[in-house]
Formats: structure tokens, C-alpha cells, sequence
């Protein structure tokens, strides 16, 4: 059932020329978001593993990472914590600096947005170089939470961002 969700997801994802600068192949997922039924069964399936197990928080990163995040923790039960550019919270914040494969940031996370042993899920849009997705986690282990899984709609498995990710249980539904 997930390889044909992953092929559906392949098939539905709109890939942009260099965007957001030349040479990156941007996969667009807004066709996947705006079709209801291909919506629900991506949230359903983000959510199987999970459905038995306690979780406190689901850990949504910017910007197309809240759109996955949002529902799967409205399924799941759970809070939701956020995960921002810079400058975007406005109370007490931890940052973590980090590299994507066009540019370089600054993530950051509400100090009180997690508590210590709070089990969560960290789900993002694609999983690319894994750059932004380790400073998530470094946000989330700075704030003692416990990591059960990395979710992704989308990998891109030529970048290798696995590598930057080894120690944790990741999920991708699609991979490239």
C-alpha cells in the first residue's frame, strides 16, 4: 500500500526547474495538498506506526513542514511544537545554525516548546541534503526530547541526507 502511495506521490509531485535557483530541481508538493483524497491517505499513512504508541508532541519545521504536521498531530492526539526561521517566535528561543543545499540558516524552536522526556515525531516536507532536518533534532535533543521517528512525504536520495540523520528510525513515503 506504500509503494503505491510513494508512486502516487511521485506521479502528483510538481517538480520546478531551477528553483529556487539554478540548478535545483524544487519538488513542489502543492498538488499533493490540494487534492483531498491523496491528502488524507498521506496524513494515514505519516500516522500508522504511530497509532499505538504514546506520543507528546509532533515537531512541525517550516514552512511546508506544518502542513504534514498539523493533521498528524490533530490524528494522532498529540501537541504540536514548531520549528522556525529566524526571527519568526517571539518568546524565549533556542537556535541552531545549519546548511541546505543552496543556502545556509538559522532554525529555531520556543524554549518551553518541548519538556524533558516528551516522545515526539519530527516530520518534514523532503528530506534533501538533511540539513535542516539535523538542526531540528539538535533543537529538539537541546530540549531532552525523545525522538521516536523522522517522517518525510519526500526523499531525495541522491543527496544522501541520510547520512547526516544515522541513529534515528526515518520514513520517507516517496523517495527519488
Amino acid at each position: 500500500m506504500e509503494m503505491e502511495l510513494g508512486n502516487l506521490i511521485k506521479e502528483k509531485t510538481r517538480e520546478i526547474p531551477d528553483w529556487p535557483k539554478k540548478g535545483v530541481n524544487f519538488k513542489d508538493i502543492t498538488p499533493l495538498l490540494q487534492d483531498k483524497e491523496i491528502f488524507r491517505k498521506i496524513i494515514d499513512a505519516l500516522a500508522r506506526p504511530y497509532l499505538n504508541k504514546k506520543i507528546d508532541k509532533i515537531v512541525g519545521i517550516d514552512a511546508r513542514g506544518f502542513l504534514l504536521a498539523a493533521p498528524l498531530a490533530y490524528k494522532l492526539k498529540t501537541g504540536i511544537a514548531i520549528v522556525r526561521k529566524k526571527g519568526k517566535l517571539p518568546a524565549k528561543i533556542i537556535s541552531q545554525k545549519y546548511s541546505l543545499e543552496y543556502a545556509s540558516s538559522i532554525i529555531e524552536m520556543h524554549k518551553d516548546a518541548i519538556l524533558p522526556g516528551e516522545k515526539v515525531i519530527v516530520v518534514d516536507d523532503v528530506l534533501a541534503t538533511g540539513g535542516t532536518m539535523k538542526a531540528a533534532i539538535d533543537l529538539v535533543k537541546k530540549l531532552k526530547g525523545k525522538i521516536l521517528g523522522i517522517e518525510f512525504l519526500i526523499e531525495l536520495g541522491f543527496l544522501n541526507g541520510r547520512n547526516k540523520l544515522r541513529g534515528h528510525k526515518i520514513r520517507a513515503l516517496a523517495k527519488y
